[in-house]
């Protein structure tokens, strides 16, 4: 009995010290705690940017877009086909945890030779056999192997999830900004029309100058001139916004058609503050999200490789009929029979390529320990460079507002001081020119402001729902 107790003991301790250790840590980050630009007076923030588009755009025409894209983008609808194949695979492996159980019938003749020892023996050397037995066959996971399989597999599954979030946010980002590139061109072609009739309204008083003798061919023609460059301006914009709707549509699983839009509001977003964003909002990232997951499944591979080095221990159960004739087959208890085995496996020849095995996947683990920081790092970056650009921006349009303005006042200005004689055509054309610019100008800053709004809500981790 103490030889017993004594083996049983040195087992024990056999197993306890073979037990993989795998559990998953997150990795040390060392977030700075606000972002670059960020005041330091600033409080820090709840998150009430949310995930949902419907609780951060107000343009109703916009949210109908993006809805259409939920339901139709092809790449959307890949990445919801691909959580369809993790979650089977998850299937799968829970499976794993049950033991294995065939039936099997099987039936055969032997005739013996005559010649033979059991030719010898018996009279009849023909024989039959029938038998119908179940087997019932059970893994023992003392190593926690299907364990780290069903982790990889559900950090598989969840990454998929994430990476679906990442397309929908992408999406969102793509929909939104080619939205309000649309809202943009139009006004720059209504600004573009606009300055049309205003060179073909400064034309026509040339001619009639020119015709009285008080204006010569050279500022005709040069009005002239002007007038086709704002005509070639506007068909460039009409060129830009149908191929902006051509990709707004193939985003949106359509075929090319006049997109629908209008400004619902005179601010386009819900209220959200102007600074103070934690740094734990990054968590809010499906890519860091999805980094992070991919880590923890490398962390699960490792534990599955080396288990793959440690004896396995199979328990098998089989039991049935067995008989000679078919008449006795099904006679119970006579044709009864069952068997009980156990072994255990353990590689020798076969462990150097296990333990290489292992090796590449403690580097396996290493490469997503880097590419989760790496997405940290990015996340952190996006978010720093969308509140400057947010903030700069700002400064930008009302620059541009204020050049504007001032160079509307030049086009009151001038016709005045041309029909005194204190100006001449150049005069005319060069402030006409500049004020298109500067209202062209102005158009894509307000654009830009938008934009830088919709990054930085992207940064943050929103977009998907």
């Amino acid at each position: 009995m103490k030889q017993l107790k004594y083996i049983y003991i040195a087992i024990s301790i056999l197993l306890t010290s073979c037990m993989a250790s795998n559990t998953y840590k997150q990795p040390s980050l060392n977030i700075p705690n606000k972002y670059r630009y960020e005041s330091n007076s600033s409080l820090p923030t709840q998150n009430t940017l949310g995930h949902q588009p419907n609780l951060f755009f107000k343009n109703k025409a916009l949210l109908q877009l993006l809805d259409s894209a939920f339901q139709k983008n092809s790449d959307l609808l890949i990445a919801m086909q691909n959580i369809a194949l993790t979650e089977k695979n998850l299937s799968t492996v829970k499976l794993n945890y049950l033991p294995e159980l065939q039936s099997q019938i099987t039936g055969n003749k032997t005739k013996a030779s005559k010649n033979s020892l059991e030719g010898l023996s018996v009279e009849n050397l023909a024989s039959n056999n029938f038998s119908f037995s179940a087997i019932l066959s059970w893994d023992i996971d003392i190593w926690k192997k299907l364990q780290n399989e069903k982790k990889e597999a559900l950090a598989d599954y969840l990454r998929t999830n994430e990476a679906c979030k990442v397309v929908q946010t992408r999406l969102v980002s793509d929909v939104a900004k080619g939205y309000y590139n649309l809202l943009m061109l139009d006004k720059q072609l209504n600004i573009a029309k606009r300055s049309k009739e205003l060179s073909d309204s400064t034309l026509q008083i040339m001619k009639i100058q020119y015709r009285v003798g008080d204006a010569n061919i050279l500022g005709v023609k040069q009005v002239e001139a002007q007038l086709e460059e704002n005509k070639i301006l506007i068909s460039q914009i009409q060129q830009s916004i149908s191929t902006q709707e051509s990709a707004l549509n193939v985003l949106c699983g359509k075929y090319a058609s006049t997109i629908s839009r209008q400004w619902d509001e005179i601010d386009e977003f819900y209220s959200i503050p102007a600074e103070g964003y934690p740094a734990s909002m990054l968590a809010n990232r499906s890519d860091i999200k999805a980094a992070e997951l991919s880590l923890q499944a490398a962390n699960a591979r490792v534990g599955i490789q080396q288990v793959a080095m440690y004896p396995s221990i199979n328990i098998s159960i089989s039991g049935g009929l067995n008989s000679l004739t078919t008449s006795n087959w099904f006679s119970i208890p006579s044709s009864l029979f069952g068997t009980i085995t156990g072994g255990i496996t353990h590689p020798i020849f076969n462990r150097k390529r296990l333990r290489m095995l292992y090796e590449q996947a403690l580097i396996e683990r290493e490469k997503e320990v880097v590419t989760f920081r790496q997405a940290v790092l990015v996340g952190f970056a996006q978010v720093s460079d969308a509140l400057k650009t947010k903030e700069e921006v700002e400064k930008q349009f009302i620059f541009a507002l204020n050049r504007e303005k001032a160079l509307r006042y030049n086009i009151s200005a001038i016709q005045v001081l041309y029909t005194m004689g204190a100006a001449n055509y150049l005069d005319i054309i060069t402030v006409q020119s500049s004020y298109l610019e500067a209202s062209l100008e102005t158009a894509r800053l307000s654009n830009e402001r938008l934009i830088a709004t919709i990054d930085l809500y992207i940064a943050l981790g929103g977009g998907w729902k």
